[in-house]
């Protein structure tokens, strides 16, 4: 998710000048940021999302560097040409002007609601929910349909604070991504696990991309090695493995 400071600094990158394309080609200098279990400096081959993109480069014929930055930092770097892609980016017509989309890496990012077991209920009519006190973090964007059903929110600093608000009954449903809250489960709130459960259905599904730049002139090239390589992955079986493997929650 995105905060509304970090939506403000992507529109300031947004107006730096494209630098002229590279001198010559080596391994693809990828950025991401620290979203687990999608991305994070201290996970396997930097989260699922890395892995299957370093996979599909490999397949195409490419190397790949990988760098993490906070994510406003990510996207004023990659601007400004010092990153080639951005691995872990939700789609957007914004971002379209100077993103460019290959086909997404076969992640897809579910939202919606965790909620006590000792307490599930029905949260497909989200105006059902207006009596209940729903956890939410301050500064993300909060899908559109979430947003317009107007139900009383409390805010928390993060999704494990939000997590730990849930567990001690301080709010009736917490709003989080599907994999981020598995992973808190199965890391930081191991004694949770089975305490905090997933709601069917989610509020909201976003596939998962790694982008390269419109402005610049190789990005088509590897926008489209990264959707060759991916293909590839998906006819020989090993996109299947790599998503059983490291990304159980879907």
């Amino acid at each position: 998710m995105i905060s509304r400071r970090e939506s403000l600094l992507w529109l300031a990158a947004t107006a730096v000048p494209a630098l002229p394309a590279r001198a010559a080609d080596g391994p693809l200098r990828m950025v991401a940021t620290e979203f687990p279990p999608y991305t994070g400096s201290h996970l396997p081959g930097g989260g699922i999302a890395c892995e299957i993109t370093r996979a599909a480069l490999h397949q195409a014929g490419h190397a790949m560097t990988l760098t993490f930055r906070p994510w406003a930092r990510a996207l004023l770097e990659f601007q400004r040409g010092e990153h080639d892609g951005v691995i872990g980016a939700w789609r957007s017509v914004e971002r379209e002007r100077t993103m460019r989309f290959p086909q997404p890496l076969g992640i897809l990012n579910q939202v919606g609601f965790m909620a006590r077991a000792d307490r599930r209920r029905r949260i497909d009519d989200l105006a059902a929910l207006r009596d209940l006190r729903i956890g939410v973090v301050h500064g993300y964007a909060n899908p559109p349909r979430f947003e317009a059903a107007n139900l009383t929110v409390e805010g928390a600093v993060d999704d494990l604070a939000n997590l730990r608000k849930l567990q001690a009954g301080r709010v009736d449903l917490a709003l989080i991504d599907k994999g981020v809250g598995a992973h808190l489960l199965e890391t930081q709130l191991r004694e949770s696990a089975g305490k905090l459960v997933w709601l069917d259905p989610a509020v909201s599904e976003v596939p998962l991309y790694t982008v390269f730049s419109k402005v610049r002139p190789e990005g088509e090239r590897f926008a489209a090695a990264l959707s060759r390589g991916i293909g590839d992955l998906q006819g020989n079986g090993r996109l299947a493995m790599l998503l059983q493997q490291g990304a159980r929650w879907q």
